[in-house]
């Protein structure tokens, strides 16, 4: 199944290209998630990144294409956090300016983060979508190559590398859920798992609060949604009204998407703190919220990709404490 907007040999392209920042994620079997659904359930660790996050894929295809001169001249980017701390981590790696712009709702987790990294980190407006906007200024008045978040073939294609190493390290997959935000990963996943076998079932998970590509597809078309607070901040954020990419790869790839409460997000926060001794952000929790709900059905084999655990010490903390 190739795709004429991204190939599937692209992803193999940044499977090489990036084998120089990126490492191989696990894929553990969650015995406690497969006694709870009766079925076999494996959790796929993009968190193990040294980001804490799958973005460092797509950030790290991106940045080693571009060709010199743009190099030099430095990138930017617009990010709800992990998307910009990738950047600024390959960035710094390559030597790289680096700007990073993001919105007031950015936890003050990633914020530090970002700064540690070297990066300039100008917050600007409440939404991703005005911190699109500063870059696109950047771009024009100094130069910088803007690094898009999702809606880019090269970021597509390095997520799409997270579907290589499923099939390779659980070859019996059935079924792919996915935290779904702009599209990104759930595109380069899907052309990847789709393109080995078309029956593998592409689940997209999103928060109910801001479900912009949800709601795109309900209307057939890229949507404006308010942001809101979430657990899930790492998903918040527009897809873009003139998106070329993850809309349609999404609606092409994704067999079924599901929204989830913020009641099922902190329980799938909690279940991986209890029984896995993980924390991650909201975010990678979606997944785990859906599986525990007794209204959903998956398929016999299931891989959840746990997407990253960049979530602030507040937060989790405050979760802890209402056990």
């Amino acid at each position: 199944m190739e795709d004429r907007l991204v190939p599937f040999r692209d992803v193999w392209k940044a499977k090489k290209r990036i084998k120089s920042i990126i490492e191989t994620t696990p894929l553990v079997y969650s015995e406690h998630l497969s006694a709870c659904t009766g079925v076999e359930v494996f959790l796929k660790l993009e968190q193990n990144h040294p980001t804490g996050a799958f973005k460092l894929r797509g950030a790290a295809n991106k940045i080693l294409s571009l060709p010199e001169e743009e190099k030099n001249t430095g990138v930017t980017t617009f990010s709800t956090g992990n998307h910009g701390i990738a950047v600024a981590y390959v960035a710094k790696e390559l030597g790289i300016p680096c700007t990073v712009c993001i919105s007031n709702r950015v936890p003050s987790a990633k914020v530090d983060r970002l700064k540690r990294l070297g990066a300039t980190v100008e917050i600007v407006g409440k939404s991703q979508d005005d911190a699109e906007t500063r870059c696109i200024q950047l771009e024009k008045e100094e130069g910088m190559t803007v690094i898009k978040p999702f809606d880019d073939k090269d970021i597509i294609a390095g997520q799409g590398t997270i579907g290589l190493e499923i099939m390779e390290q659980c070859p019996e997959v059935e079924e792919v859920i996915i935290p779904l935000s702009g599209g990104g990963l759930l595109s380069g996943v899907g052309l990847s798992m789709k393109s080995v076998d078309p029956s593998i079932r592409i689940t997209g998970v999103t928060m109910e609060k801001g479900a912009v590509m949800q709601e795109s597809l309900r209307k057939g078309h890229p949507v404006i949604l308010e942001e809101e607070d979430t657990l899930a901040d790492s998903l918040l954020g527009g897809i873009g009204t003139g998106n070329l990419f993850t809309f349609p790869m999404t609606r092409k790839y994704m067999n079924k998407g599901v929204l989830v409460s913020e009641a099922q997000i902190r329980e799938g926060l909690l279940f991986l703190l209890e029984h896995h001794k993980m924390v991650v952000e909201g975010a990678a929790a979606t997944g785990v919220g859906l599986l525990l709900s007794e209204d959903y059905q998956p398929e016999s084999h299931v891989v959840l990709v746990v997407s990253g655990n960049n979530i602030d010490h507040e937060t989790m903390t405050g979760l802890i404490t209402r056990v």
